[in-house]
């Protein structure tokens, strides 16, 4: 099992993530002092700020007990298990109330274990581990699942379900948001004379452009279909995305991808549309999509290799 996890840890790059929800402070500090060399702990000392830490942190694996002034752990397993950015983390109860009604209770709400106070510090390290594990190898098998198979990015999949989150979080934090539609200009030319696999790689060299642009863990690029992209700029208003959209267009032109066999000067090059709003309640994110597409073929209209921007 230590090697299976050695190796996930590897290829993720970075530490596990352990949200530890506990009124005591005694109870975090021991697993703090537990796992703090294999894991990255995160700490919250009522329901209310493990919620909050969950939105902001993402964890990996929760350690929640149940008996807390205010929202107890029930409510709070319950909560998460119903937002579609928390619903699938692990959480583990740890619980003084021994009862098999209580077990069954808190495997009825979602969790992926319950383990009992006084904690066993093997016990909890070995099932600690074991979820993990199962978490891991389930977040790569859907990231697989989540990429696009020739370029390498974000799939559509993958952007229909971030745009939701995105911007249910702008909603939240009343931040800006916007999207870039982007299209690669006359490719189907481009196709015609150089043939598909080399319109493919074009494809992949575009990706790698967008990608290198985009700086912030919280942007993502992703391949929409066919020769457009799209990407997804949480908490950035217009003039930054403006920003970042002509840092594109000018490194896709220095890239100078020929685009034509009889002219050395012609050369590969992207159009954008540019959409810009304040995440607010009772407006959809359609709005802003479709704001961005339109805006897409406002700089093809007018000449290619260029953007439309608006705010709206």
């Amino acid at each position: 099992m230590h090697a299976i996890f050695d190796r996930l840890i590897v290829e993720r790059g970075s530490k596990p993530k352990v949200l530890v929800v506990d009124d005591q402070a005694v109870n975090i500090r021991l697993v703090h002092d537990l796992f703090k060399d294999e894991y990255d702990i995160v700490m919250a000392t009522n329901g209310e700020q493990a919620i909050s830490q969950c939105d902001a942190q993402m964890p990996d694996i929760i350690l929640l007990d149940v008996v807390m002034p205010g929202i107890d752990g029930y409510e709070v397993c319950r909560i998460l298990k119903s937002k579609p950015n928390t619903k699938n983390i692990p959480i583990i109860f740890l619980t003084s109330k021994t009862e098999d009604a209580e077990e069954i209770l808190g495997f009825q709400l979602g969790a992926a274990d319950c383990i009992a106070k006084p904690i066993n510090q093997l016990v909890l390290s070995a099932r600690l581990k074991t979820h993990l594990i199962l978490k891991l190898q389930t977040d790569a098998l859907r990231s697989m699942a989540l990429i696009d198979g020739l370029t390498g990015i974000a799939n559509r999949r993958r952007f229909d379900e971030q745009l939701q989150i995105d911007w249910r979080q702008c909603i939240r934090q009343e931040q800006p948001m916007s999207i870039l539609m982007i299209d690669v200009d006359y490719f189907k030319q481009y196709n015609d004379l150089y043939g598909h696999l080399k319109g493919d790689e074009c494809l992949v060299q575009i990706a790698k452009i967008l990608k290198s642009v985009t700086q912030r863990p919280i942007d993502l690029v992703a391949r929409y279909g066919g020769e457009e992209f799209v990407c997804i700029l949480p908490n950035t208003d217009l003039k930054g995305a403006v920003k970042l959209a002509e840092q594109m267009l000018t490194k896709t032109r220095t890239q100078a991808i020929p685009q034509n066999k009889t002219n050395e000067n012609s050369i590969v090059t992207i159009s954008i549309g540019v959409a810009s709003t304040i995440g607010t309640h009772g407006r959809s994110v359609d709005s802003l999509l479709e704001a961005a597409d339109t805006q897409l073929y406002e700089a093809k209209t007018n000449g290619r290799d260029r953007l439309s921007a608006i705010k709206i």
